[in-house]
């Protein structure tokens, strides 16, 4: 299970240290193997290597640990070509965009982030385009090889109770939490406000300006560091109006005033390539007045008043009276979107839930505090603490979903394993002599020779 996870921080790697690695002094580079249609050069093997030995990652032969990493990539990907297997430039681009905010969020700014590597964020991205694809597409491949793979639960107790005690992993304190929310009435003054911001940038930009420029001044989304370019997307990946609104549009076309989900939008067509579209837009969202702020927080301090005498559960008034529709058919339970269990680290939970939550006791209730939506949009919310779980080691009434995952796991890699055993056979595969002596070339990676 280990060394299942460890390549997939050698293929996923780290922006950084890649980037880091890529302005060493180059060595001169030649071609360590070929895969099918694909080449593996001495750099790519270099770059991970100072990239893991960076990590401290602890495992021995590193470089032929990462050597078969890309061998196996490149089976993959040349049997995905060979299945016609691709992925669009709206889902790089949006995982491109997901990978630079979340290294804008760590260094502390864009511009910080640009200063590291001597480049713009554009330009970052561009280097990563590549290899951002070959990622995604081995990803594709995976998920066809494995299929609607799932374990029983007779799996799942053989493969804990199979488990060397060292490798059961120790879990973290954990929380469950449950909230109620309420979002803020938008006052009309509001409202207009921001409508009367967008009309006089759009007739600037009508009369000469830049889009991009205007964008980066003024828009409140996170794409305003970048002119609000959102990059490739299709309709699917979009809020509904603001779709309707960008296919509606010529390319170089600026919309008139669109509502969505997110807040208000003008926005440009950039271009159009089949079922996709390329827009950069300026978000504007409506302040929330002092008044509405007040009125929300009365709204669930008169809630949580009946819940604390007992005229109702906290499950039933979350089903009743919370805003938010992906927790209140769930009695208010919060899903962690990294696990799809209900438990959560502390550490996962945001700073202000964090600091709210910890001093809880299980079963009490905090008062009303503000906080985001997943838009971006302000609201305001109770949280109950449901249960707290102190450091463990793994267990099969605690943590059933984590151990189902990592049988889950284990069970796809298998799969993968014997499907890479069968494809070797059928591909053509060379290595360079300098790798030879790696043990694992022994189990099937010199059987087609040139």
């Amino acid at each position: 299970m280990k060394n299942h996870h460890l390549k997939y921080l050698t293929i996923l790697a780290s922006f950084f240290i890649t980037m880091a690695a890529s302005a060493q002094p180059k060595m001169i580079d030649r071609v360590v193997a070929i895969v099918g249609d694909y080449t593996i050069l001495q750099s790519d093997i270099e770059s991970q290597y100072l990239q893991m030995r960076a990590q401290r990652v602890p495992i021995p032969d590193l470089k032929c640990y990462i050597f078969k990493s890309f061998l196996e990539q490149k089976l993959m990907l040349d049997q995905a070509k060979i299945d016609s297997i691709e992925v669009s430039e709206s889902t790089v681009d949006a995982e491109l965009n997901n990978r630079m905010q979340y290294f804008i969020n760590q260094i502390g700014g864009q511009d910080e982030l640009e200063a590291y590597f001597g480049k713009t964020i554009l330009e970052i991205k561009e280097d990563f385009r590549q290899s951002m694809r070959d990622q995604l597409i081995t990803q594709q491949m995976e998920s066809k090889i494995t299929g609607d793979i799932k374990v029983t639960p007779s799996e799942v107790r053989r493969f804990y109770n199979d488990l060397d005690p060292d490798s059961i992993p120790t879990i973290d304190a954990q929380v469950e939490i449950q909230q109620i929310v309420a979002y803020p009435s938008l006052s009309e003054d509001a409202i207009f406000e921001v409508k009367e911001k967008l009309l006089e940038l759009r007739k600037r930009i009508m009369e000469g300006e830049s889009f991009e420029t205007l964008a980066v001044l003024y828009s409140q989304g996170p794409s305003a560091a970048e002119g609000g370019d959102i990059g490739w997307s299709s309709r699917g990946e979009l809020d509904p109006a603001y779709a309707k609104a960008a296919f509606a549009l010529k390319v170089g076309g600026i919309s008139k005033i669109v509502k969505s989900d997110f807040g208000y939008h003008i926005i440009q067509l950039i271009g159009r390539k089949d079922d996709r579209v390329h827009t950069r837009h300026i978000l504007m969202k409506p302040k929330v007045t002092p008044d509405a702020r007040e009125k929300a927080i009365s709204r669930l301090d008169s809630i949580i008043t009946f819940v604390r005498k007992d005229s109702t559960s906290f499950e039933n008034a979350a089903r009743y009276y919370s805003q938010d529709k992906n927790t209140a058919m769930n009695d208010g339970l919060v899903v962690n979107p990294q696990t799809g269990s209900s438990k959560f680290e502390l550490k996962q939970l945001d700073t202000k839930e964090y600091l709210v939550v910890r001093d809880l006791k299980v079963g009490e209730i905090s008062d009303p505090y503000e906080a985001t939506d997943e838009n971006g949009k302000t609201l305001y919310k109770v949280v109950r603490l449901k249960s707290r779980t102190n450091p463990h080691k793994a267990n099969l009434d605690q943590d059933y979903i984590l151990i189902q995952n990592m049988a889950l796991a284990k069970k796809r890699q298998d799969i993968i394993e014997d499907w890479i055993k069968t494809k070797q056979d059928d591909t053509y595969i060379h290595i360079d002599d300098s790798f030879k002596d790696c043990d694992f070339i022994k189990n099937g990676w010199l059987k087609t020779t040139d």
